[in-house]
């Protein structure tokens, strides 16, 4: 993995070859990445490269260096069913939405499923977070699903759990993401939202990488509960609390969207088979399945 080097002004005005003035207007109309850190702009030298690399005149039949075919981010049962079925090439990286999304400024993944739930408004949570990163200028976000998220507990619900204040206040061990997935990002939005003490839950051991990760812990009792979709739950014979609905959406610079394996990942969401599939998993609204949701 490339290391990220960042650039002062002075630093960056030099190697792009401008004048300080020059680089702040271009700040200024958000036309360049950068990130501002106490108070001070700072330039990732890797996305400036890209950066001046997409704006290029090339020779005919001079193509520009492309990301490699990875979707990075989120794990997704129906979004694995569509990379397979579609035949798009296109292999899978289940890392959770925030590394997926790192991994996408820096080059490293070609698209970055994401559900971020880092704004009040849950619905425009994701285009939000793309709009604000100064590395993906040329983003273009697009709707896979919405898919329910909610409470997985072990079959039949011994507990008596009926939500998450509920498993809280019968100390019901809670089986974790890593930081960053959406999940967890969801989770620690849902306590604060009802203002549940954090300190107050019993937290399962160890870290699930993935939604099924969770789904196994509770399924051979090493949790009680856990955030994840009903997807995920039915397969694992889990019983189901439901709590919100979210988007699922595939992030990537704009050349992406253009690119073969792209369109025909995008291709197969618009048909029948995609809703078909989505049936048969339960949990998913298409409405808003291949809708440009942002284009910067």
């Amino acid at each position: 993995m490339q290391d990220l080097v960042y650039l002062t002004t002075e630093e960056a005005a030099g190697y792009l070859r401008l004048g300080e003035r020059k680089l702040y207007e271009l700040v200024a109309n958000g036309a360049v990445p950068c990130t501002k850190v106490s108070g001070k702009w700072l330039f990732p030298r890797a996305a400036l490269d890209r950066w001046l690399e997409s704006g290029l005149a090339r020779p005919e039949g001079m193509e520009p260096m492309s990301p490699p075919p990875i979707i990075g981010g989120s794990q997704d049962s129906l979004l694995e069913v569509a990379v397979r079925d579609s035949g798009c090439g296109l292999a899978l990286l289940a890392e959770g939405s925030r590394v997926g999304l790192d991994r996408l400024v820096r080059g490293e993944v070609s698209i970055a499923a994401i559900h971020l739930h880092t704004t009040p408004d849950d619905d425009e949570a994701n285009p939000v977070a793309i709009a604000a990163e100064p590395g993906l200028f040329d983003a273009v976000v697009i709707g896979f699903a919405r898919r329910e998220q909610g409470l997985l507990v072990v079959p039949g619900n011994p507990l008596g759990i009926s939500g998450l204040a509920s498993a809280v206040a019968k100390r019901a061990r809670f089986a974790r993401r890593q930081k960053g997935a959406g999940a967890q990002l969801l989770l620690n939005s849902l306590i604060e939202r009802e203002a549940l003490p954090e300190q107050a839950m019993v937290l399962a051991e160890g870290i699930c990488a993935t939604g099924q990760d969770l789904a196994l812990a509770i399924r051979t009792g090493r949790a009680d509960c856990g955030i994840a979709s009903r997807a995920i739950a039915t397969a694992f014979g889990l019983d189901f609390l439901p709590l919100v609905w979210e988007h699922v959406d595939l992030a990537m610079r704009r050349r992406t969207y253009f690119e073969p394996a792209t369109q025909r990942l995008l291709g197969w969401m618009r048909g029948a088979a995609m809703a078909a599939r989505a049936g048969e998993l339960g949990g998913y609204d298409l409405s808003r399945s291949g809708a440009v949701r942002l284009n910067r």
